[in-house]
């Protein structure tokens, strides 16, 4: 069966049987199982995230009887978030895509995305956005307008989330360097519970190198080395 560029969760499940999710993008590191026909298995950890997501897909395939070699996909949550979680899971996934006779397909999704989809579902009212600490003061953010539609993930300034209507929310356990500008309201980050809920929405991308996703691409400096002398002494 072909998937579309943006699959939902419940279809990759249908069409390639037992799907590994992992969500590293909060202080909380979850792990979740899907399989056709059967009740999705998770386990969470706040240990350290090279430790917890091992630990926690140990325990979701021992507890479901199977391995890596039986999975037929895997998503992950490419951020914003822990990029140091994030990167542990994508390692993680690049290695187990490599287990067996075929390679496994990888997808990824965005957590400022699920939260916005959330939501949204469950009656907040737009317009509203969805934000996280990007550093340098500016801010991710997803914002969901008053006809409903969640827009794509943007990087903007410290101004803009000021004067930007409507309510601000941000996912617990996610690292603020940067007071924001103005009132922001916490909303919980179960993946279980949002993804039980947004199950149908086409929130998945295609990922053949899992990485972190970096909104744009870092920008390095030449640096010229010099060469750093003491004084000499002083001639009268």
């Amino acid at each position: 069966m072909l998937i579309a560029d943006m699959p939902s969760l419940n279809s990759l499940v249908a069409s390639h049987g037992a799907v590994l999710l992992i969500d590293s993008a909060s202080a909380c590191v979850h792990a979740g199982l899907w399989r056709r026909d059967s009740d999705a298995i998770w386990r969470e950890s706040r240990r350290e995230a090279g430790i917890a997501i091992f630990e926690c897909v140990d325990a979701v395939l021992a507890e479901a009887g199977v391995g890596v070699r039986d999975l037929g996909a895997l998503v992950f949550c490419e951020g914003p978030g822990s990029i140091l979680g994030i990167r542990s899971a994508a390692m993680a996934l690049r290695i187990w895509q490599t287990v067996g006779s075929r390679a496994l397909p990888a997808f990824a999704y965005r957590s400022l995305e699920l939260v916005a989809h959330d939501l949204r579902s469950s009656g907040t009212r737009p317009p509203f956005a969805v934000i996280a600490d990007a550093r340098r003061d500016t801010w991710h953010w997803v914002e969901v307008d008053t006809g409903q539609a969640v827009h794509p993930w943007q990087r903007v300034s410290r101004a803009v989330l000021a004067a930007s209507p409507g309510d601000l929310f941000m996912p617990a356990g996610f690292r603020v360097w940067a007071p924001p500008p103005r009132a922001v309201g916490e909303v919980p980050y179960p993946p279980a519970g949002m993804w039980r809920r947004q199950g149908d929405a086409d929130l998945l991308q295609a990922a053949p190198q899992p990485d972190a996703f970096l909104h744009e691409d870092s920008v390095y400096v030449a640096w010229t080395p010099r060469i750093h002398r003491a004084p000499g002494p002083t001639v009268s």
